[in-house]
């Protein structure tokens, strides 16, 4: 019994975990709000995309007169 109870108390000493799990929080808070900015400005950044693709195309040259 003595043998299970320091196993456990040596589970809840263990922190070298701890840091990867800030780390996934982090990451997942990011990703969150990377989510909400691309849904909220999504239709914008479409329309500056389109625009700067309609600017790079070439148009076909046609000869004046």
């Amino acid at each position: 019994m003595l043998a299970v109870f320091l196993s456990i108390q040596r589970l809840f000493r263990n922190r070298r975990g701890q840091g990867m799990v800030e780390y996934g929080l982090i990451i997942g808070l990011v990703a969150v709000a990377v989510i909400a900015v691309l849904t909220l400005m999504g239709g914008r950044i479409r329309e500056m995309f389109d625009a700067i693709v309609t600017a790079l195309t070439p148009r076909p040259y046609q000869v004046p007169g």
